[in-house]
């Protein structure tokens, strides 16, 4: 604890719950373990070096905000109150102790956290600190990551055991201090954070959270094996849980509890009163639980992946070839290619896309406008509400080939609107300059004959851009580069070392026999699924 002066001996202990990506009370056990040390204090510290970094948005602001809130009421019912603070940590908690009426820290308590790298060294601050003043600092699981992990073996089996742990329950009551100045929620303005223009964004908080996990269970989720990869079905079929569990508004526990649940009631129904879909779609939103962890634990084990190549090998790749104007077609949406320019449109309004088309909108930037993927990566957590650090980067680079350890997917722009939008349902939604362009020219637009262009309103070049690059010479460019490297002896054995670090151990073997696609050798190895993108659920 803090050492104490003459101006403070008077001060009552208290236990101190530090919240980061844990905004909830429910199997929530740092809440739990400090009520019954004594009385608590329940803290969320607004950090503007935080808010100051690029990835960060006024959306997410507002759904933790909303989260706050009605972690606030959830904690009133037992007898607590949330604390808020505006400032940089250490130097907050050395605030809550110093400053009148100051409180007696004895015990801090909080969830780890694999963030970004600035809450890694925020953290590494914070310990230093703890050590310091001899304040104990007890940090909990909250996921399957596990801290520290020496190697990927029987991590699967370590993931299943913390699933099916007890949830830790809410506790009773909570005993706050007599006296605190509990401060208030900052407007988004005091961390440069302007009002937002997107719409239709999910309302944050745990109770928000539980409302969407039932829906989903009992109603929205028997079509979400086949639903969730069109832009069309995925906003309904989805879980959309993702965001709540990125922020922590329900642990990656509860969901799995009350899915397993709800298999058992499936398998129990009198045959024939249930929709056959239910098994197989629950079946897979339960692996997907499980990549979320997976792909999380790859940041916690090399925290440089988000910032440099998982795979060596390709450093060089793409640094010194950056098209700024192809950057910016991209991010507004621009490119003239309708389905990457619906999707980007979408996300830009409403912070959400379904996972296959947020693989496609990677894969474009990487292979065919050739973009180094740190900066899109950066460009996309902005816009995700459920950015998670551990998922995104990892994902990104997937996305972009950079990991040793994935088939190459080259995602065609084209074929994803035959495949997933054949009727331009969400394409006309958010690209309306091609409300009237005939569904067969719809993937292509600019093959319109030019008397049908100015027949329907939609010239190709002035009322709709031009293909900012030539599909079809882009995607072999991408593909002679990539592979030039990627069937090297240094790449495979670089990716056997990075296979051992990260790769899931359901599959054994990091590589398989080379096999022939589109006329180049390619090497597949495993990882898990190809196609997860941020496992937005």
């Amino acid at each position: 604890m803090l050492p104490k002066t003459g101006a403070d001996v008077q001060q009552n202990p208290i236990q101190l719950v530090w919240l980061k990506r844990d905004l909830r009370i429910d199997d929530h056990r740092p809440i739990w373990e400090a009520c019954q040390a004594g009385p608590t204090l329940v803290l969320y510290v607004f950090e503007p070096k935080l808010w100051a970094m690029p990835e960060m948005d006024r959306s997410h602001f507002d759904f933790i905000v909303q989260s706050l809130k009605d972690l606030s009421k959830n904690l009133a019912e037992i007898g607590g109150r949330l604390a808020i603070r505006l400032g940089e940590l250490p130097d907050v908690f050395v605030a809550i102790a110093r400053d009148p009426p100051g409180v007696d820290i004895t015990a801090i308590y909080s969830h780890e956290e694999t963030g970004n790298g600035f809450t890694f060294d925020r953290d590494r601050r914070v310990s230093h600190w703890a050590r310091q003043t001899g304040i104990p600092w007890t940090q909990f699981p909250q996921n399957g990551v596990v801290r520290p992990l020496r190697n990927r073996n029987g991590w699967a089996g370590i993931w299943q055991k913390r699933m099916i742990a007890p949830i830790t329950p809410i506790p009773t009551r909570m005993v706050i201090p007599d006296e605190f100045d509990w401060g208030r929620i900052p407007q988004g303005e005091e961390l440069g954070l302007p009002s937002t223009r997107k719409t239709n964004l999910q309302v944050g908080g745990e109770s928000k959270a539980k409302e969407t996990l039932d829906s989903f269970l009992t109603i929205r989720g028997f079509n979400y094996r086949k639903g969730m990869s069109s832009p069309v079905t995925a906003g309904k079929n989805c879980s959309r849980l993702s965001p709540y569990l990125a922020w922590g508004c329900i642990s990656v526990k509860s969901a799995y509890q009350q899915l397993v649940g709800r298999q058992r009631e499936i398998r129990a129904a009198p045959v024939g009163s249930v929709d056959l879909r239910w098994l197989s779609s629950l079946n897979s939103f339960s692996s997907r639980l499980a990549w979320h962890c997976h792909f999380i634990q790859k940041l916690e084990d090399e925290p440089e992946l988000e910032f440099r190549n998982i795979s060596r090998v390709y450093d060089g790749l793409r640094e010194n070839d950056f098209h700024q104007e192809r950057f910016e077609a991209w991010k507004e949406g621009n490119t003239g290619y309708p389905m990457i320019d619906a999707c980007m449109r979408a996300l830009n309004e409403g912070s959400w896309i379904n996972f296959r088309m947020r693989a496609m909108l990677m894969s474009f930037a990487s292979h065919h406008l050739w973009l180094h993927w740190r900066p899109t990566a950066i460009h996309l957590a902005k816009h995700f509400l459920d950015f998670e650090p551990g998922i995104h980067f990892s994902q990104c680079q997937m996305q972009s080939g950079t990991t040793g350890i994935n088939t190459i997917r080259i995602y065609s722009p084209i074929k994803q609107v035959i495949d997933h939008d054949p009727k331009g349902v969400f394409i006309r939604q958010y690209v309306p300059e091609l409300a009237n362009v005939p569904d067969e020219y719809l993937p292509e637009p600019h093959w319109m004959p030019l008397d049908l262009q100015s027949h329907i309103g939609c010239v190709v070049g002035r009322d709709y851009p031009l293909p900012i690059v030539d599909h079809r010479k882009a995607y072999k460019s991408a593909q002679e580069k990539i592979f030039a490297i990627r069937q090297t002896i240094s790449a495979i054995d670089e990716s056997k070392r990075v296979f051992l670090k990260h790769g899931s151990r359901k599959k054994r073997d990091p590589l398989v026999k080379p096999k022939k696609e589109s006329g180049l050798r390619q090497l597949t190895l495993f990882d898990g699924s190809d196609d997860l993108f941020d496992l937005n659920l």
